[in-house]
């Protein structure tokens, strides 16, 4: 959660094809502007306020990258001083059972 205050919520949800994980807070949100770049290494919305929290602007291209490789995806819906729900979705995987 990128705020000092509020609350942060983790839900999963089996879908008929794939997991559906969903961190929902109630932070500062993220302006809309920032969404399409969210995802990018190093990238980092408000630069001054990262450093002094200690961001690197790693952390959701980490979480891209690890969905990306297991064949999913992530979403990102943002409201300013509402908070921002990361939506990932990964598939299951198919096993033989004996």
């Amino acid at each position: 959660m990128y705020s000092s205050k509020g609350e942060v919520c983790i839900t999963l949800q089996k879908q008929e094809d794939s997991a559906k994980i969903e961190v929902k807070d109630t932070g500062i949100g993220i302006p809309k502007q920032h969404l399409p770049r969210l995802f990018e290494r190093f990238y980092r919305v408000d630069k001054a306020r990262s450093r002094s929290m200690g961001g690197t602007g790693l952390g959701l291209a980490i979480v891209k990258h690890i969905a990306l490789m297991f064949k999913g995806n992530i979403y990102v819906d943002s409201e300013v001083n509402k908070g921002t729900t990361f939506t990932i979705f990964l598939p299951y995987m198919k096993t033989n059972r004996l």
